[in-house]
């Protein structure tokens, strides 16, 4: 049947729209309801997960500075998230699941990425040609 014939049989009904035009990008459950509640409770997470690395970089309060660097690294990727969650509004049900899985593939290709690069930079410096000691040379 033609686009035609399949638009003169809708305005037979006589209602003149089209049955599935109210189906197009209204499905109810993969819309993000946005909220003022939400957004501030993003703003207080992201305040007190900056606010504590700060301490704890200021106050000295952890023995060595590895260990600080790993905790404030872990709040990093915490409040990463915090900012996915409440300012970008990603979950798994927005576009069906697909922007989740590109960040999720686009996270992989990140680690895959830097790690490959800290191996090749490990393995280029430990197999380097030893260097002379000029200082040793008369």
């Amino acid at each position: 049947m033609s686009a035609t014939g399949h638009h003169h049989e809708h305005a037979a009904h006589g209602d003149g729209h089209d049955d599935h035009a109210h189906h197009d990008h209204h499905d109810g459950d993969d819309h993000y309801h946005f909220s003022v509640k939400g957004y501030v409770q993003g703003f207080i997470l992201s305040v007190i997960l900056t606010a504590i690395p700060f301490w704890l970089v200021m106050g000295k309060v952890l023995p060595t500075p590895g260990l600080t660097a790993f905790v404030i690294l872990g709040f990093a990727a915490v409040q990463i998230v915090v900012h996915m969650i409440f300012f970008l509004h990603m979950n798994s049900k927005i576009e069906g699941g697909w922007s989740m899985l590109a960040f999720i593939f686009t996270i992989a290709l990140v680690v895959i990425m830097l790690a490959g690069s800290i191996w090749v930079m490990y393995h280029l410096n430990t197999n380097m040609m030893p260097t002379h000691d000029m200082s040793a040379m008369p």
